[in-house]
């Protein structure tokens, strides 16, 4: 196929700004779906994308567009997830393409997610086309969502293309500009086969369906070929391209994106980022791969019934194809059993990895409560990476304890400042600078990762009536005072709800748990004591009363020594059975301890 005919583009921008309606509007207008068959968020074919409104896995499709001089384009197009939580998703989409569409909401403007992702494709060398989406909102200032991609992110004015995906104004002149905007792709199709992995998925039938961009020379059903990391060979039994259903070709060559099966059913034999290429004719060097994520929060992972152990590994091997972020080992927890330590990107990644498990793999699953990495130094030089709290060190041996900060950027309304400097210093942040960006403010500062993991993405949009955005990405470990607080029950420690705290926040996290736990362990027949405690003291305790049983009914009138003798009977075997009896703690429990 002739390379100048081919554009390769991802759209990317900030969470709810109109990637997916864009896309699906450009396969309306290119005829690639009908208007019978359109649905709204076509390519998110998740029922979780569906319910959250949100995009989750990146998805590639081709349209073919003829232009007014009557030559036929073919566009290979990736939409892409919006939340900070599947960075990497955009991250890997990107490196199959040539150039990217950075949509920008009308009423929005320039947001945190899209400056970070401006400079994601800026660093993968794209060539970046503004577009303003929304236009048709009534009221809409378009002038000033102009001047914020001048000032800010130093787009030309001639580049900033116009439209509303929803209505389908300005689609036409949008696709004339990504035909001469874009760079058709590099390559030669003479070379040796050099393929880039981007994405895979599972499928029961045909295997691990492997996407690839074709970087240089071309690939044909029958092929042998080789995974250059993985060092293993295989036949390509099916090639195809997705339009937006899967259809099968004759071959893929340089410059094009599809498709492949060679009848591999093993997670492990396949990785994100490895190079394809002939067995019989090598190619000299293999792309640089993917670089791979550190998580950011990590927790353990158990079926509720322990004989759904092994269906839970190959679920977490099979989901892992399709989400390289997710990290996991093996782990054993004396509450429930075997398991897997996993590691995310963040909470919203956790809840839809554990979502997917439950859904695609009618899996039963019990979460313990998220921490992120700590890294423990002690006496004898050495350091640990301190995951779980169970593996805590003894104190003697301790000489620091460091956590992992972010640098966060807060963009913000100048009118909602103070409220913003006040919560991030609540969160023990760490001021760096601020500076304007033209209406708004830019506020950077360090917090641990501990303090924004749960609710501050949350709490910045509740205090800015929904203006402000965040981003983040990694700094490094500085010093801290953290303890493990731990969850007794009748003197027993349950390790599901131990978790590592700042000193100076212990009590209220101790006394949340331990009155959650009040509410939500029912009562037995014998009396329940719930304490939480940290460096070796109780910091909050709380009692569930026993079931009552009226053991003197029975009784009427006569000696009252004969009503003392059966109460005193009912104490013991209450004292008995408290000694012996397990405390059977409900599944709403383990959930409500997440969302504290």
């Amino acid at each position: 196929m002739d390379k100048s005919l081919i554009r390769n583009f991802s759209i990317i921008a900030h969470i709810d700004h109109g990637k997916s309606t864009l896309a699906d509007r450009l396969l309306l207008y290119t005829g690639a779906i009908d208007e019978r068959k359109f649905k709204h968020q076509l390519l998110d074919d998740m029922d979780l994308e569906r319910e959250r409104g949100i995009t989750i896995k990146a998805s590639a499709v081709r349209i073919q567009y003829k232009a007014d001089d009557g030559k036929e384009y073919v566009f290979n197009l990736i939409d892409t997830p919006g939340h900070v939580d599947f960075s990497y998703e955009v991250e890997k989409s990107l490196r199959a393409c040539e150039g990217a569409l950075l949509v920008v909401d009308a009423s929005q403007g320039v947001e945190s997610q899209t400056i970070a992702n401006y400079y994601l494709a800026i660093d993968n060398n794209l060539e970046i086309l503004p577009v303003i989406n929304k236009i048709d909102i009534a009221g809409v200032d378009i002038d000033h969502a102009k001047l914020q991609l001048m000032e800010v992110l130093h787009f030309k004015e001639e580049d900033i293309q116009l439209i509303s995906a929803k209505e389908g104004i300005g689609i036409d002149s949008l696709f004339k500009k990504i035909v001469d905007f874009m760079p058709p792709p590099e390559g030669d199709e003479n070379d040796p086969l050099q393929a880039l992995i981007f994405d895979m998925k599972y499928d029961i039938y045909k295997g691990i369906i492997i996407y690839v961009r074709i970087m240089n020379g071309s690939l044909r059903p029958g092929t042998r070929i080789k995974m250059m990391h993985m060092q293993k060979e295989y036949t390509v039994e099916e090639l195809g391209v997705f339009k937006p259903e899967a259809v099968k070709v004759n071959g893929l060559s340089c410059g094009e994106v599809g498709y492949l099966t060679c009848n591999v059913h093993e997670p492990r034999e396949v990785r994100v980022g490895d190079t394809v290429t002939e067995a019989e004719r090598l190619t000299p060097e293999p792309l640089v791969g993917y670089r791979q994520l550190n998580p950011l929060v990590f927790c353990g992972v158990y079926p509720v019934n322990t004989k759904d152990f092994m269906n839970l590994r190959e679920a977490i091997e099979k989901l892992r194809l399709s989400d390289p972020s997710l990290v996991y080992e093996l782990e054993t927890s004396q509450s429930f059993g075997h398991g897997f330590r996993c590691g995310f990107l963040g909470l919203l990644h956790m809840e839809i990895v554990q979502e997917r498990l439950q859904r695609e793999y009618d899996l039963n699953l019990i979460l313990t409560t998220p921490n992120v990495q700590y890294r423990v130094n002690l006496k004898d030089g050495t350091s640990v990476q301190l995951e779980c709290p169970s593996d805590m060190p003894n104190g003697s041996v301790i000489t620091s304890i460091e956590e992992p900060y972010l640098t966060v950027t807060i963009l913000t309304p100048v009118a909602h400042m103070d409220e913003v400097m006040e919560l991030t210093k609540r969160k023990r942040g760490i001021f760096v600078n601020s500076e304007f960006v033209s209406d708004r403010m830019k506020i950077l500062f360090d917090i641990p990762l501990s303090e924004v993991i749960v609710d501050f993405n949350d709490m910045i949009k509740s205090i800015t009536r929904g203006y402000g955005s965040i981003d983040y990405k990694f700094k490094g470990y500085l010093a801290t005072n953290i303890s493990k607080l731990d969850i007794m029950i009748n003197d027993k420690v349950c390790d599901a709800f131990s978790c590592l705290v700042h000193k100076d926040h212990a009590y209220e996290k101790g006394l949340a748990l331990v009155t959650k736990l009040k509410d939500l362990i029912p009562q037995q027949l014998f009396e329940i004591r719930v304490q939480a405690t940290c460096d070796g003291r109780i910091v909050s305790s709380a009692k569930i009363k026993s079931m009552g049983k009226n053991v003197t009914a029975k009784c009427y009138g006569g000696d009252i020594t004969r009503k003392r003798k059966l109460w005193e009977k009912q104490k013991e075997g209450k004292k008995r059975m408290k000694q012996i009896g397990n405390v059977e703690i409900p599944q709403e429990a383990f959930f409500a301890a997440l969302k504290l």
